[in-house]
């Protein structure tokens, strides 16, 4: 007999609903990286190796959490994996990559970190909705950007990086805008939805979004920002047309983002030394020259699982030499995992992106109402910002987790409504839902 709370020694009762919802939010949080790094972190925003052992503390009971939520649903978390056979094969490769990596101790290692991130979005995915996630996502990230707003202004000085820009409550600027990012897509999609109950929390931290945005300073997530205002455009049209009116949106829309990234690609270097502005992007551009020579001595299988960028590496600390500093990373998530597995690592993963955004197509066209507007925008959104960071494939950290559960949200759903002979409007995703979400 399934037992649905617990029960302390003075009496209250707490639910496994409230156990796992304080549970997810509270892992997204610390895996977002908000405060402790920022506390351990030197003067320059450095983290020591001692403080990073430090850093690994607070995934343990991350990791604990995951584990009990996933045994508590196992046929739930094997429906999941059913659906999309896909991330489990790209959750091996890491692991095998440590037959050919060249820091196999390494790629073990963080590979395990990697496990436990996708199992806490396989949890995300099935113990959660599109807006309960949303609802999670808009009290969680609305925390880290109030209290960034509020340390601005109580400790600016701790706030603040030796540049002058804001970072926050996070390590570094970039990080804060990037949450930021985040924020004001919940928020504008919290502010669309209109069930939740919550627009005027939500104008406030749209506006505070924004103001950690422009105060970051970070262009990559300015960049996503744009984008994502572009897309819930896209997506909003495409779900008001008809079957040919959709075939039409989709081409133009395609077309309209290879020519920006043609143009991007051709006249964005001359247009930022025309403006006096750095024509390298801080340092990418000849960073990514150097990388694609890389990428080319061991195209087929990579170098291993994140066994590149290592001290031991001799190819790395070569580049790392004629730049001048130390890239953590390729600074784009797709040379990244070139650099990991590469050609038969990048396969599976390019076609499980088409999947997961032709089914969150389908979803957002036939079953609107359950709120996959946001989904969609978020899986597009970060697959722009891989364009100029890292994200894919990466342990403990909040935006990929998020980015696979909704991956794994896709799968689950499109089957039921792509087979579903109910009309759009009677949202047929609910039935699954209130199957695998049971309190």
């Amino acid at each position: 007999m399934r037992v649905d709370s617990l029960t302390t020694a003075s009496g209250p009762t707490i639910s496994w609903r409230a156990i796992e919802c304080w549970g997810a939010g509270i892992s997204l949080f610390l895996q977002a990286g908000a405060f402790l790094p920022l506390i351990l972190a030197d003067a320059d925003g450095a983290l020591s190796e001692s403080a990073r052992s430090i850093l690994r503390i607070p995934c343990l009971p991350v990791y604990l959490f995951t584990i009990i939520i996933l045994v508590r649903n196992f046929s739930q978390f094997l429906l999941a994996i059913r659906r999309n056979f896909i991330i489990p094969l790209i959750l091996i490769m890491p692991f095998l990559s440590t037959l050919w990596s060249i820091d196999p101790t390494t790629s073990l290692r963080r590979a395990i970190g990697l496990l436990f991130c996708l199992l806490l979005s396989y949890v995300l995915a099935i113990r959660f909705t599109p807006r309960q996630l949303l609802f999670l996502l808009f009290v969680t990230f609305g925390s880290c950007i109030f209290l960034s707003v509020i340390m601005s202004v109580v400790s600016p000085s701790l706030a603040t990086m030796p540049d002058g820009a804001m970072r926050g409550v996070f390590i570094h600027k970039n990080v804060l805008g990037w949450y930021a990012c985040l924020m004001i897509l919940v928020a504008t999609a919290v502010l669309m939805d209109g069930t939740l109950g919550l627009r005027r929390t939500a104008f406030v931290l749209l506006g505070a979004g924004i103001i950690c945005l422009a105060s970051s300073g970070s262009m990559t997530a300015i960049i996503a920002t744009s984008a994502a205002f572009c897309l819930i455009g896209f997506y909003s049209l495409l779900q008001r047309s008809s079957s040919i009116g959709r075939v039409v949106v989709v081409l133009l829309f395609v077309q309209l983002a290879i020519g920006i990234l043609i143009s991007l690609h051709e006249f964005l270097v001359p247009a930022l030394e025309a403006l006096g502005k750095d024509a390298t992007l801080t340092g990418r551009v000849p960073l990514w020259e150097l990388v694609d020579r890389e990428i080319s001595d061991r195209w087929m299988l990579g170098y291993g699982y994140q066994a590149f960028w290592t001290t031991e590496n001799r190819e790395a600390t070569q580049i790392w030499f004629k730049l001048g500093w130390a890239a953590p990373h390729a600074h784009n998530g797709y040379r990244d995992i070139l650099l990991s597995f590469g050609i038969m690592g990048m396969i599976p993963f390019a076609l499980m992106l088409l999947h997961a955004i032709h089914q969150g197509a389908v979803l957002q066209c036939h079953d609107p109402q359950y709120g996959w507007l946001w989904l969609n925008v978020l899986t597009i959104m970060i697959l722009v910002m891989n364009l100029t960071e890292s994200f894919f494939l990466v342990q403990n950290d909040t935006i990929f987790i998020l980015f696979t559960a909704a991956i794994i949200m896709f799968s689950l759903y499109a089957p039921v409504v792509s087979i579903s002979p109910s009309p759009p409007w009677q949202a047929p995703s609910r039935d699954l839902a209130n199957g695998l979400q049971i309190s």
